[in-house]
């Protein structure tokens, strides 16, 4: 049998290890995610070879840190490839149950597993009908904070000053959301926080105080394996969301601000992960689903400092918001399913 890994509520199985995710403790039988390396396989064959279309291309700029990316619809939506220009192609079938990665140089392995748990398996989430919050999430109180907004906005470096505080991750991200019981749960992902390296001199004072995700690449990463953090490997009721706003140079900030419903509505709608794969039918599921979110759980503006060093007076605010919105809302966590 193949390893067995779990990820995101999923069963993952890959013959190759993956060593960004958590081994699952019981391996169960059944699996959600079939992983393959190596040769191109058969069924990817069949897969490529039937008429593509381009649902996506994103092209960044050649000073860019991200590489550009295509991805294409193979059949009636019976396969879909994802293309980056760094030579990393993924390639699922049309229910995302099975998946084919490689790499060619410049790209090594482990960039490779970087996409794979994070945007590969965002879509993989979109395929299957689950949505998910562009955003990273940390357990205060037996409860499931979020924090979303744009790249850079801070979402990371915030879970990871949380984390270096003693307060457990989720996910970063990539935050599957799961309605059960009248109530939301987030879905852990996998037990590290990616960080740039100004983030990590922030934080710790040296940009070299994390190790590298891996050679040939400055991104470092934070382990949550209990030492200097700790990941929260269980489902918890969603409790807080908040929402990053661009940074300011003000007397106020950092500061926390409430939304109003329908402000609050369209700003998880922007923050919800790959929206853009989405036909009517599902955006207006999607709707529903998040208009229901707004009204069961308390939706905040963050608005943070453009000075780095006010990271920790931003946590102090956090965790004192946090504590007055939490206590007004019951804890259903031990009485949902798992």
């Amino acid at each position: 049998m193949s390893p067995s890994y779990r990820a995101y509520g999923l069963e993952v199985h890959s013959l190759t290890p993956i060593e960004l995710l958590q081994i699952s403790p019981v391996p169960g039988e059944s699996c959600d995610l079939q992983i393959e390396q190596g040769p191109e396989p058969e069924w990817v064959r069949d897969l490529l070879s039937l008429p593509a279309k381009i649902l996506k291309s994103r092209q960044e700029p050649p000073e860019g840190a991200e590489p550009s990316l295509i991805l294409k619809q193979h059949g009636e939506a019976l396969g879909f490839e994802l293309a980056y220009s760094d030579g990393i192609r993924f390639v699922t079938d049309g229910p995302a149950t099975r998946l084919w990665a490689t790499c060619q140089p410049p790209a090594t392995p482990g960039v490779m597993q970087v996409c794979l748990v994070g945007p590969v398996m965002g879509f993989v989430l979109r395929r299957r009908g689950v949505t998910s919050l562009h955003s990273s999430c940390v357990e205060f109180r037996e409860r499931a904070i979020c924090f979303c907004g744009e790249a850079g906005f801070g979402k990371s470096t915030t879970a990871a000053a949380l984390a270096l505080r003693g307060l457990p991750v989720l996910a970063e991200d990539v935050v599957p959301l799961q309605e059960s019981g009248g109530q939301f749960l987030a879905i852990p992902g996998y037990p590290r926080v990616c960080l740039w390296p100004e983030s990590v001199q922030m934080l710790l004072g040296r940009e070299d105080a994390l190790p590298l995700i891996t050679e040939g690449w400055e991104k470092r990463y934070l382990a949550l394996d209990g030492r200097q953090a700790s990941f929260a490997a269980e489902r918890r009721q969603l409790g807080l969301v908040y929402v990053f706003a661009p940074r300011v140079d003000d007397a106020s900030a950092p500061r926390i601000d409430a939304f109003e419903p329908r402000e609050a509505a369209l700003e998880l709608i922007r923050n919800t992960y790959m929206n853009w794969l989405l036909d009517r039918r599902q955006r207006a599921e999607e709707f529903d689903t998040l208009c229901r979110l707004v009204e069961r759980v308390p939706i905040r503006r963050i608005v943070p400092h453009a000075q780095p060093e006010k990271i920790s007076e931003l946590c102090d605010l956090i965790l004192r918001d946090a504590e007055i919105h939490l206590d007004s809302i019951p804890n259903t966590s031990r009485s949902l399913h798992p």
